[in-house]
């Protein structure tokens, strides 16, 4: 009942989206209206959303067609590697087969692209001019400038102020795609002025960056809002990944029984996880876990309620695992995964017990990634190494049990443009993070 059946091109890119809880007949939560408390009419949110991506976040279709336009795109980059990481697993003396998949290997250097190309293929379908977004470490505005710039939509980027001033070369990136950049908290808008004259030095959230964003696009003609994680039709993009990963893993005759993704708002680990979920929900003995940090435990130690996605308490209230809408994490360079909420649909299943979830310090992460670079001469994206934690962590209880396990994980993107980090970390000057109260 449970299974996937998907078509690919020749060159093996899936042509349709898997929609895990149509297929699973998995039952949601609504989002609700703010003001009544009653489930969200989808044209209230038409004037954030194009009604393509509306209608995704609401069907009831197992598999949506990937359009044609956007299917050409991600054969640019599709599929990407699977990999198999014989020299980590060297280093780590384990007798675990550890596998990953690289979509670092997208002209953006992320995951991102998968829904960044889609949602700005809906806004210019319906003839949407501009699009505002918000992003934490810089990878969502990345993606979304660069598919703007190919569907020929201008874009405005609110940019957490921490990553703003960390991450310069992501800033300089977008810009390269023709997008605007602002640091939020920013002068730009009421809320970002508010939050400002409160504290001039606020180093910004992901909450406050939402709301300045979607702020912009109401007051703006011509102007919608997309987010690059959390909502519904956000993680069905995403999973291509997880598609591919079934497909090249089938080919190798092998089957993981441990899948891992890094967690901020729930993208590449529903992308790599979602389509692997009917195993389990069929009886199939899988670990599928989601990695976060300790100073934004959202899954781990967050409420699971209803709460809105930003801090102004503009979007729906959704129901997930949240640490408050006013929840501003330590500055750590995983900047992507500073969310004070989950997806619903990765909450949903985290509650039923069918996704766990650990979280673990910067310091653990960095040293993950630096074995991952030293062995395999990839360099992981600060968020992914959380992800390689992760793996490290499995293989070495794996061992100590006698049961060596096939591991796969999502290596969400590249750390090309996160060398400060570690070069803080090299010279001894990463600081701990600081963990949640």
């Amino acid at each position: 009942m449970h299974a996937i059946t998907p078509s690919f091109t020749p060159s093996g890119v899936p042509t349709s989206y898997y929609n895990l809880f149509a297929a699973a007949k998995l039952e949601q939560a609504p989002p609700l209206d703010p003001q009544s408390g009653q489930p969200m009419a989808p044209d209230k949110l038409a004037a954030l959303f194009p009604m393509a991506l509306l209608e995704q976040e609401m069907t009831s279709e197992v598999h949506v067609p990937v359009p044609g336009p956007v299917l050409e795109a991600y054969a640019a980059f599709r599929p990407t590697p699977l990999r198999r990481a014989a020299l980590f697993e060297k280093a780590l003396g384990t007798r675990c087969t550890i596998l990953y998949k690289y979509e670092g290997a997208s002209p953006v250097g992320s995951h991102k692209l998968n829904t960044a190309l889609a949602q700005a293929f809906a806004n210019q379908q319906q003839g949407v001019r501009r699009i505002a977004t918000e992003t934490g470490a810089g990878q969502w505005g990345t993606a979304l400038a660069y598919a703007c710039r190919r569907f020929e939509i201008d874009c405005s980027v609110y940019m957490v102020r921490v990553s703003f001033d960390q991450k310069p070369a992501r800033r300089t990136m977008m810009e390269l795609y023709g997008a605007t950049v602002r640091a939020s908290p920013s002068e730009a808008t009421t809320f970002g002025r508010a939050v400002l004259a409160d504290n001039p030095s606020h180093p910004g959230s992901l909450g406050i960056a939402i709301s300045e964003a979607i702020e912009d696009a109401v007051t703006h003609p011509g102007t919608k809002y997309s987010l690059g994680s959390v909502l519904n039709h956000v993680l069905l993009h995403q999973t291509v990944i997880g598609q591919e990963a079934l497909r090249q893993l089938d080919e190798l005759g092998l089957f993981p029984d441990v899948v891992i993704g890094c967690h901020g708002g729930g993208s590449n680990f529903a992308g790599v996880a979602f389509p692997f979920v009917h195993h389990k929900l069929d009886g199939k003995a899988l670990r599928i876990i989601a990695a976060e940090p300790q100073s934004c435990p959202t899954l781990t130690r967050g409420e699971y309620r209803y709460d809105h996605g930003d801090t102004a308490k503009l979007t729906p209230l959704l129901k997930m695992y949240t640490l408050g809408s006013d929840f501003v994490p330590d500055p750590i360079h995983a900047g992507g995964l500073r969310y004070h909420g989950a997806a619903p649909q990765v909450s949903a299943l985290v509650n039923r017990g069918l996704v766990e979830a650990q979280a673990f310090e910067q310091m653990e992460t960095f040293r993950a990634a630096h074995t991952f670079a030293i062995s395999e001469g990839v360099i992981p994206a600060p968020e992914s190494a959380h992800a390689i934690a992760a793996t490290v962590r499995a293989a070495r209880e794996a061992d100590q049990a006698g049961e060596p396990r096939v591991i796969l994980f999502n290596m969400s993107g590249h750390g090309l443009l996160e060398l400060g980090a570690y070069q803080a970390y090299m010279q001894a000057r990463q600081a701990e993070s600081k963990p949640a109260p």
